[in-house]
């Protein structure tokens, strides 16, 4: 489906994304306040306002994306992200510039194959799921351009990227079947030490993919082979300090480190 913004909705998804573009290229915070975000439509087209500004994907698909939601009754979000930002594991932080340090602990899935629009509106989540080829541990670090941050609109939060910070992936193995509902995960932030079992939202994390195609596909785009989705988080968002050492560990499929 295509997005269709009015003339009026165009001119306000500008300022949102003038706003955006000012925050990256500044190092500060702005006011989430002082611009307005109607609707998902617009968070969706400030996205794309963003990284054509800073050149993020020179015209082709991103090769990264977020993707996720509360529960499988709530409309489900995506995001495309930058490259720069997105780190093999063991990752070193402490030169990014953040702004605040949540922590999801998350799986990260990989098409074996490109996907089309058409394609994508036949998917259901098995059929979808016959086209990841590889899966990996990821750690998001989530960060917000907004000066209210975790208290911001949730369509401020989307226009933001979904308040996306960076990216560590771990090692990618095959797809293969697993009980989600059993999935032991476990985070260590500092000295702490949090346990989780099944606890994805959505209960498998590849439910979400036929939502996340026929979104990132919906304008013609075709996605190609190894463009990499993350599938929301196990742990909820527990805050991370700088200098902190990071870990996520998912018995059975395997970890992801970085160093804040």
């Amino acid at each position: 489906m295509t997005l269709t913004l009015t003339p009026s909705s165009e001119s306000a998804a500008q300022a949102v994304a003038r706003a955006l573009i000012q925050a990256r290229r500044s190092g500060q915070v702005v006011d989430a306040a002082g611009v307005t975000v109607h609707d998902a439509a617009q968070a969706y087209r400030v996205q794309a306002l963003v990284a054509q500004a800073l050149g993020w994907y020179d015209g082709t698909p991103s090769r990264y994306w977020k993707s996720g939601g509360p529960g499988r009754e709530a409309t489900l979000t995506h995001a495309p992200l930058p490259t720069a930002g997105v780190w093999e594991s063991p990752a070193d932080a402490r030169t990014w510039p953040f702004h605040w340090r949540g922590i999801e602990a998350e799986i990260a899935l990989r098409l074996g194959q490109s996907v089309n629009a058409s394609m994508a509106l036949r998917l259901e989540p098995a059929s979808a799921t016959a086209l990841i080829d590889m899966m990996a541990v990821c750690i998001e670090i989530v960060d917000s351009r907004w000066e209210q941050g975790w208290e911001a609109p949730a369509l401020h939060k989307l226009a933001d990227l979904q308040s996306h910070g960076a990216l560590v992936l771990g090692d990618w193995q095959p797809i293969r079947a697993v009980d989600w509902a059993s999935q032991r995960c476990e985070l260590q932030i500092g000295t702490q030490r949090l346990l989780f079992t099944g606890t994805h939202p959505l209960g498998d994390p590849t439910w979400l993919l036929p939502h996340w195609l026929r979104h990132a596909t919906r304008e013609g785009i075709v996605l190609p082979a190894g463009t990499v989705v993350t599938t929301g988080t196990w742990c909820g968002l527990p805050l991370a300090q700088k200098g902190d050492a990071v870990r996520a560990v998912f018995e059975g499929i395997g970890e992801a480190q970085v160093q804040l």
